[in-house]
Parts: structure tokens; C-alpha cells; sequence
């Protein structure tokens, strides 16, 4: 029986995305996730826990990303979960554990009142990390959806 990886997240970003075009001209957008529970301790006294999560954004999610987040934005992010390891500057293994994002939604309304429709909509990908491939159909559609105006809904 085959394995299910999925990571679904609704957060705020912690900084703004760093985003790198590669030379084959693809970009890749890494960011962190904040994302928070509140719950009653044995004394009752109320305590919030905060968990960070590493986000990577592949084409064309990478530059709908750029282009919308900032630091605070609230977003909706569905991917998977990966492990990838590196060598840091004196030798020694390092591990980082990061969400691939396949699926984004922008929550909330955009940090400058503009207007442009970015107060929500969704994008999808079929990325991997291992070899990141082309967009599928329904992520160009809703790209190409993004630049249109939307509607301000009431929720």
C-alpha cells in the first residue's frame, strides 16, 4: 500500500519570501509559516503555542508568492513534507525538514489597499522537490486568473 505525504497549513509568514531564479529561469520562494494553537493549561491558565514551518514555492507558485506575500500575510498552504540534508561551512551534516507547497490561497486582504484581486485566490502546482517540473494546466489558469479582478467576498 502506497504512503500518504500531505501537509496542509494556515499560518502567517514570518518574513518576507526569498525568492532565487534559478538559470534554467525557474524560481524558488522560501519563507517561514507561523503557525498557532491556544489551549487551557492544568492550572487553567490560557497559553499559546507557536510552531514555525519552512516553506518552499517552486514556479509558477514561486512568483505568485513574490508577487502577494509579505511578512504577516495570512496564507493557506498545501503541499508535502521533505527532508533534504547539507554540509554547513566546518564539515558537519546538517538535516532541514521543509513543506512543498503544491497548493496556495491567499487569505485576508492584501497589506496596501490597491485593489488587483489578491484578496484571495488560489494556485496550485505539481512540483516536487527532487525534480521540480512544469506547472500543471489548472495552476496557468488560475495564474492567469490571478492578474484579473475578483470580487471582494464577504468571508
Amino acid at each position: 500500500m502506497a504512503g500518504v505525504n500531505k501537509v496542509i497549513l494556515v499560518g502567517n509568514l514570518g518574513r518576507d519570501p526569498e525568492v532565487r531564479h534559478l538559470e534554467s529561469g525557474r524560481a524558488v520562494a522560501n519563507f517561514s509559516i507561523a503557525t498557532s494553537e491556544t489551549y487551557k493549561n492544568k492550572e487553567g491558565d490560557k497559553v499559546t503555542h507557536t510552531e514555525w514551518h519552512n516553506v518552499v514555492l517552486w514556479t509558477p507558485l514561486a512568483e505568485i508568492g513574490e508577487r502577494f506575500l509579505k511578512k504577516g500575510s495570512q496564507v493557506y498552504i498545501e503541499g508535502k513534507l521533505t527532508t533534504r540534508s547539507y554540509d554547513d561551512k566546518d564539515g558537519n551534516k546538517k538535516y532541514i525538514t521543509e513543506v512543498v507547497g503544491r497548493e496556495m490561497t491567499l487569505l485576508g486582504r492584501p497589506a496596501d489597499s490597491q485593489g488587483g484581486g489578491a484578496s484571495s485566490g488560489g494556485a496550485s502546482n505539481s512540483d516536487s522537490v527532487a525534480e521540480p517540473t512544469t506547472a500543471s494546466p489548472a495552476a496557468s489558469e488560475t495564474t492567469s486568473a490571478e492578474n484579473s479582478e475578483v470580487d471582494d467576498l464577504p468571508f
